[in-house]
């Protein structure tokens, strides 16, 4: 019965969903937790570090200094003339 239900082809479709949900989830734990406006309802209007904080996250500080591309060996592979 669950073979009927579960087909091969679906497993791509599954694995977008799953990283769609857990990218909002992420994103919605850490308005929750860490959110700095909550600082502002106690009339705290200049919160500059815990801004900063919140911005600059592991996640952007990890590719800042990386290029721009997806896939870079095949792109350096394809794209670089002194392999030809």
């Amino acid at each position: 019965m669950a073979n009927h239900w579960l087909r091969p082809e679906v497993y791509p479709l599954f694995a977008a969903v799953g990283a769609a949900v857990g990218i909002c989830g992420f994103q919605l734990v850490r308005n929750i937790c860490i959110n700095p406006e909550e600082g502002r309802k106690a009339g705290v209007l200049e919160n500059f570090a815990e801004g900063e904080k919140y911005a600059e996250h592991f996640l952007r500080k990890y590719v800042r200094n990386r290029t721009p591309e997806i896939m870079p060996s095949i792109n350096s592979f394809f794209a670089d003339p002194s392999r030809n």
